[in-house]
């Protein structure tokens, strides 16, 4: 992060006059002072970035001072000088909190190294406190669908590049995952990669989120803040949701897009940076663009290179990959075996269309982890509860017309009570199964849970027509026939 503001403390004359001069060539604000009680004073009233304070003033220890900083929130990096210096004691001040340690007579390259290494510091510090703020996704683009594998190709071509892509798609299709993709094979990809969620961010301080703020540029900034444009230097920044931000916002952004430059709110210095551009959409921009909605220079600026993330519909030979990877890492999260999806199960996901895409399907699978035995197979009725049938579609009333085909079923003209129906249906399976639970489970499609709730729900145990034990009795007192002549 850029050093802007640097304070020199020194009772030397010559050393505060070289410091000044070095400082201002690289156009810092430069503030002297030669005691401790000045340096106190000026500190009360004003941010500074960085801080050399020499160890011997005329009113005590400069040490004192950096021990007194320590306790501030916000304190700038300190550099401690001295002409009497030892390994030892430059290890103390370190351990201390300074920020470095530099012998008198020093060098202007020494300086040098010194400003850069606070500049690449407060950067560090700045970025590792947005990240740990975000929920890390490391889940990598997932399956082997001709629309993904094209996907994936243009992930390849422009990922070395430094174009800025607009990636458009629908709610829940991977957009932002296909950000991370460019950007993790690009050349920035050891420097930092900050996100804009700029649905998220108020209309008031979405300017202050991407640009930053000057100390008391509004009520409430209390302290000089770094925007999202500026952490991002040498990195790549992800404007996520970019159609939501306003039209006169929009002015301001096309500007750090075409000049990769600009100024905090509430000040005037301006800041250069250097970033590749990532954004996303879920909505028609060029639609936008029409409805006067959005700027059209700032489409064509971000629509350099566009990208479409498929919908799930147009990929369903994804899904078994898909439900795999989300059963595997819910069950490593649950501490348990993951369950698994036979083909009746796959042949009702395939059937839906998806409307939220991948992530409706990973909170499809959640549910049906918790509903499942560990290690078992997800049974179609698992699933089925959580469709309603008209969103199956035709597949649905086809299957039902297929089952009442096979298995010659009929309606009556009247309506029986769905509880009766239960009642019989489990009947039937029981003595299909001759009171063997397991099978009768197997064979109605749920598992044994399933069917011993049903049972409990059925007061089966008081139902005599229901009672294993007499279902086991009559079925061993059923006459056989036979056996073949040989």
């Amino acid at each position: 992060m850029a050093i802007e503001k640097v304070i020199v403390i020194d009772d030397e004359p010559l050393i505060r006059r070289s410091l000044e001069l070095q400082l201002r060539n690289k156009r810092l604000t430069v503030v002297l002072c030669s005691t401790m009680a000045e340096a106190e004073r000026l500190i009360s009233k004003d941010s500074f970035d960085l801080m050399f304070v020499d160890v011997r003033l005329p009113d005590g220890d400069g040490s004192q001072l950096l021990y007194r900083m320590n306790s501030e929130p916000e304190k700038p990096l300190i550099v401690i000088m001295t002409g009497y210096g030892t390994i030892d004691s430059a290890m103390g001040y370190i351990r201390e909190g300074a920020f470095d340690y530099i012998i008198k007579p020093f060098t202007a390259s020494q300086i040098d190294v010194i400003l850069k290494k606070a500049e690449n510091f407060n950067q560090a510090v700045k970025v590792s406190q947005i990240l740990a703020h975000e929920k890390a996704d490391s889940t990598p683009l997932i399956g082997s669908s001709a629309p993904i594998q094209e996907l994936r190709q243009l992930i390849q071509k422009v990922a070395p590049t430094e174009a800025t892509v607009l990636i458009s798609g629908e709610n829940g299709t991977g957009k932002e995952l296909v950000a991370s993709e460019i950007f993790l094979a690009s050349a920035r990809s050891r420097m930092p990669f900050i996100k804009v969620n700029c649905a998220a961010i108020s209309e008031t301080l979405i300017e202050s989120e991407f640009f930053g703020h000057e100390r008391g540029a509004f009520t409430g900034a209390t302290e000089k803040r770094e925007g999202r444009f500026e952490l991002a230097n040498g990195g790549t920044i992800l404007l996520d949701e970019i159609s939501e931000i306003s039209l006169k916002l929009q002015a301001k952004l096309l500007r750090a897009l075409q000049e990769r430059e600009f100024e905090r709110v509430g000040g005037n210095r301006t800041i250069k940076v250097n970033v590749r551009v990532l954004a996303t959409t879920n909505r028609d921009l060029q639609k936008c663009v029409e409805k006067q909605e959005f700027r059209q220079d700032l489409y064509y600026r971000l629509n350099v290179f566009p990208i479409v993330v498929p919908a799930l519909k147009k990929r369903k030979e994804d899904i078994p990959q898909l439900t795999r990877a989300f059963l595997s890492r819910l069950a490593r999260r649950n501490g348990t075996s993951p369950p698994f999806l036979g083909q009746a199960a796959l042949r009702i996901l395939d059937a839906y269309d998806w409307p939220g895409n991948v992530r409706e399907l990973q909170n499809v699978m959640e549910r049906a982890v918790i509903l499942s035995e560990p290690g078992q197979e997800i049974t179609p009725h698992v699933l089925e509860a959580m469709f309603p049938a008209e969103l199956l579609g035709n597949w649905w009333n086809g299957r039902i017309e297929s089952t009442r085909s096979s298995i010659g079923l009929t309606f009556p003209d009247h309506i029986v009570p769905l509880e009766q129906m239960e009642r019989e249906y489990i009947l039937h399976a029981l003595k299909k199964s001759n009171g063997n639970r397991t099978n009768t489970a197997q064979l109605l499609g749920i598992s044994i849970r399933t069917l011993r709730n049903k049972l409990n729900e059925l007061k089966a145990e008081n139902d005599p027509e229901l009672n294993l034990q007499k279902i086991r009795k009559d079925a061993d007192q059923k006459v056989l026939p036979p056996p073949p002549l040989t």
